[in-house]
């Protein structure tokens, strides 16, 4: 029970540094300070836990679009998220929701694959 908790605070703190660097770079992306930032990841985790997989369930649309379809649905998560927190805005609508998404995408998948060469991500969630 508890190893859902730990892995979506680990998420929800990577997400945070991600969401952070990203707010830093000229993506139409705004965020007040690392509390925010937090509370923002887990809202994502929690999102990516609920929406993105009903989303993800149109898989036709996902095949006739060749995968595009789950680059928007991650980009509706993201925005989802901005909308629901504030103090975390996108001055460009949709078009910061995607590139953040795109980012996002990156700069998690670089922190975790660090994290993980550390050996710090494999003894905090095993």
């Amino acid at each position: 029970m508890e190893g859902w908790i730990i892995g979506l605070l680990i998420f929800a703190l990577v997400t945070a540094v991600s969401l952070v660097i990203i707010s830093n770079l000229p993506l139409g992306i705004d965020i007040d300070g690392f509390p925010k930032a937090f509370l923002s990841g887990l809202v994502i985790g929690a999102l990516n836990s609920l929406v993105l997989p009903l989303l993800s369930s149109l898989r036709l649309l996902n095949l006739l679009t060749l995968g595009l379809f789950g680059l928007v649905a991650t980009a509706i998560v993201f925005g989802l998220a901005a909308f629901l927190v504030p103090g975390f805005r996108l001055r460009w609508g949709f078009l910061s929701a995607l590139l953040g998404a795109i980012a996002l995408s990156f700069i998690n998948s670089f922190l975790f694959w660090l994290l993980g060469r550390l050996g710090i991500y494999t003894q905090l969630a095993g």
